[in-house]
């Protein structure tokens, strides 16, 4: 199996002209792509340690969700986290791939995972496109009502998110229709609103997003990673779909570098 296999299997999936225009999905370090992949590591984040991993298990290929290459570097010195990831890569021979927005748009991608994960049924995209099976976000119904208190216990096991960030509960309010974003999803608050739904989760929510909506819909902020370490597990079920008899494929050891006390 070609490194480059396992890239178009990825693609496949989330197709690179799903992703955003500010984006940057795609290969970010890479050299000769039909080499032989001798392991594949699974990350949410391309950090040095994700690459000291890949090359200790003996992993020439790395998919993660989060690009390496965002804004453009002027020097690649090892002075920032992400230069040194540069370096590690290239002397390590490592190809580093990421599927980041044509993850979160595509057909069963992040948002609508996390949908399941919480037990919507009748899952859609939130956001409305050509393609109703393709586009941001996800809304869908639970089996039942809750009460807002219910929805906030609910979403904090169903993500292990140790602080759940919300808005004030209105004692007549239930839960049932949820819109959800994976990732930094605030933007979508309004179409969430438009599509009916009594509450919004997603991450990295402003003050003002709380302040401009928290009368219209309740806003549960369960945090990025915690919204987005689903991906690991999404790119496992595409590539063992595809090569089944692949055994070298793993999922690093990530933690969310956001604490709580």
């Amino acid at each position: 199996m070609r490194i480059s296999d396992v890239i178009k299997t990825i693609e496949d999936f989330a197709p690179l002209s799903l992703q955003e225009p500010y984006d940057n999905s795609g290969v970010q370090i890479g050299g000769n792509l039909h080499d032989e992949c001798t392991g594949i590591l699974l990350a949410v984040d391309p950090t040095p340690a994700v690459i000291a991993e890949a090359k200790k298990l003996n992993c020439n290929l790395i998919i993660t969700h989060h690009p390496l290459l965002f804004k453009g570097l002027k020097s690649i010195t090892g002075s920032s986290p992400v230069e040194q990831a540069v370096i590690d890569a290239i002397r390590s021979g490592v190809t580093l791939y990421s599927a980041h927005t044509s993850l979160d748009r595509c057909a069963g991608g992040v948002s609508y995972v996390i949908a399941k994960i919480l037990g919507l049924q009748n899952i859609r995209p939130l956001e409305a496109t050509d393609n109703p099976m393709i586009g941001l976000g996800a809304i869908g119904e639970l089996d039942k009502d809750y009460t807002p208190a219910e929805f906030i216990t609910l979403v904090k096991t169903a993500f292990g998110s140790p602080v759940v960030r919300h808005t004030a509960f209105s004692p007549d309010c239930t839960i049932r229709k949820v819109a959800l974003c994976g990732g930094s999803g605030s933007s979508l608050i309004p179409d969430a609103i438009a599509a009916g739904a009594q509450a919004m989760v997603t991450s990295d929510t402003k003050y003002h997003d709380f302040v401009d909506y928290s009368e219209r819909i309740l806003i549960a902020d369960i945090g990025h990673f915690e919204s987005e370490k689903c991906t690991k597990n999404i790119f496992s079920k595409v590539i063992k779909e595809k090569f089944p008899n692949f055994a070298h494929l793993y999922k690093a050891t990530e933690n969310n570098p956001i604490n709580y006390m």
